[in-house]
């Protein structure tokens, strides 16, 4: 008989029976973070809403083998990725009896997968221009600097202002050269939930005759539904003129289960450079919309049962107890001496920093793990203070009363600790050490004393540390001390 240890080898002698490998799982699973319950913060969407699982995971499973690949063989998943679209187009300004009645768009893996794309066909309707570049704000996501990196094109940030947290239009304007292919904005950014000014941006960007994405990944499926519930949401959509794409993400607050996201062009014109095409080879001629070829209709197959289950007065009742539950979660936070809110909420964001130093954020973060609240802690950059980030769902709405007196409780345990000292010699290594000078014998070293890497392979249960190191580095320093640290963590079983 088997008995490999619980996360070794995935490739037995011997096949496993279905319920002793399904109890494998589950013991793995009992390591994470809670998925449900309204105490986890960050990376996952919870409704609360009875049976949704399981008609989710009965509708993944259904399409699960379907390949996306030729949506000739297999048409279900295109009339399924075809009701997606024309969803997310209908619910952000497109369709018949709209400023943009030819809303085309594509079903993506995520919201990176959506914003690499979006620069890609930017890059590729303009083969004249040998060295393309993107304009987007400091608050921007990390996926358009992805997309960049990946795909060659040159990056210009443009700062946000300290106290709006948002991008100054005419500097965004003044960015755009000759070589622009796309300029980029948010609504709202993931760090602070402010919207950008998307109607100015985009006007700045159509006076210049470039394309304007607006990454809505984040807030694009509830900022429609805010607005019908009273919230002033300004223009974001494709009710503004210049606007040329938009990306939301389903597996978000459409609530479907991961990976989904939707790309919406104005027009096909926009779209087509986005496509792949390749017939100079003796096999099939390979034509894809998105960077995978081969896709499971299974995530689909589960964003479009998600959907037609939820309906629209359903994803309405969600969004005002999203509402309420950031206004509680707010509220709690201007409670406590010493916290002050990044930005007024004005989505599904509740930001906060500290104006007293013996408050630690970070030993704040850790002080409320430990009471089973899972927040997601903000490093400083660029004149802007670290923060805690709480990405607020549906199913925080039940919650709230349980936070104000945790995050209370949390913040006098912090006061009795005090704050995190690094070591001078450990202070001055974070402020002065380049990314080159990094050995494997310093990473090493450094791993072994903050509790990363050995043989249990997973974090401390107490990250402060770890996150006070890197906020005293510079912002190269601190990527090139997590792709270490990281890959510290992922190492094969033997």
């Amino acid at each position: 008989m088997n008995e490999e240890p619980t996360g070794g080898c995935a490739l037995p002698q011997q096949g496993l029976p279905a319920e002793r490998v399904l109890d494998e799982i589950h013991l793995l699973r009992a390591q994470d973070r809670p998925t449900h319950g309204g105490q986890l913060f960050a990376y996952v969407y919870d409704p609360a809403v009875p049976g949704l699982d399981e008609l989710a995971a009965t509708a993944y499973a259904a399409s699960a083998h379907v390949n996306g690949l030729d949506p000739t063989a297999f048409p279900s998943l295109l009339a399924m990725e075809n009701a997606l679209v024309g969803a997310a187009a209908e619910l952000l300004g497109g369709g018949p009896g709209s400023t943009a009645p030819e809303v085309v768009g594509s079903v993506t893996s995520g919201g990176t997968e959506s914003l690499i794309l979006a620069v890609k066909a930017a890059r590729d309707a303009h083969p004249e221009i040998s060295t393309p570049r993107l304009v987007v704000p400091a608050s921007g996501h990390a996926a358009f600097a992805k997309a960049a990196h990946y795909l060659r094109v040159g990056l210009d940030v443009v700062p946000v202002d300290p106290g709006t947290l948002r991008p100054d239009p005419a500097a965004t304007a003044a960015a755009i050269g000759p070589e622009t292919v796309l300029v980029a904005c948010s609504a709202p950014s993931y760090a602070h939930g402010v919207i950008d000014p998307v109607g100015e941006i985009a006007a700045a960007a159509a006076a210049a005759g470039v394309r304007c994405h607006v990454d809505a990944c984040f807030g694009g499926w509830t900022l429609p539904y805010l607005r019908r519930l009273g919230v002033p949401v300004p223009p974001f959509d494709f009710a503004v003129p210049g606007v040329t794409s938009i990306s939301v993400d389903l597996h978000k607050y459409a609530y479907a289960p991961k990976g989904v996201s939707v790309l919406l062009h104005r027009d096909p014109a926009l779209r087509a450079p986005q496509y792949f095409a390749y017939a100079d080879w003796p096999g099939y001629t390979m034509i894809n919309p998105t960077i995978a070829s081969t896709r499971s209709g299974g995530p689909i197959a589960a964003a479009y049962a998600t959907l037609r289950h939820l309906g629209d007065d359903g994803y309405l009742r969600l969004a005002a107890a999203t509402r309420d539950a950031v206004a509680g979660l707010a509220d709690a936070v201007r409670r406590v001496p010493g916290l002050r809110l990044m930005a007024e909420p004005e989505s599904t964001v509740v930001c906060f920093t500290a104006t007293d130093p013996e408050l630690d954020l970070f030993v704040l973060v850790d002080e409320l793990t430990a009471r089973g609240w899972h927040t997601q802690p903000q490093l400083s950059y660029a004149g802007l203070p670290a923060s805690v980030h709480l990405t607020v769902t549906a199913a925080v709405a039940t919650r709230v009363g349980e936070f104000s007196p945790a995050l209370a409780e949390a913040a006098k345990a912090v006061r009795a600790a005090g704050p995190v000292v690094l070591p001078e010699q450990l202070r001055t290594l974070a402020g002065t050490l380049t990314p080159d000078a990094l050995t494997p014998e310093l990473v090493g070293g450094l791993a072994a004393g903050l509790g990363l890497g050995g043989s249990a392979a997973a974090p401390p249960d107490r990250m402060a540390v770890v996150n006070t190191l890197l906020d005293a580095a510079a912002p190269a320093l601190r990527e090139r001390l997590l792709v270490e640290f990281v890959g510290l963590l992922q190492r094969p079983h033997w």
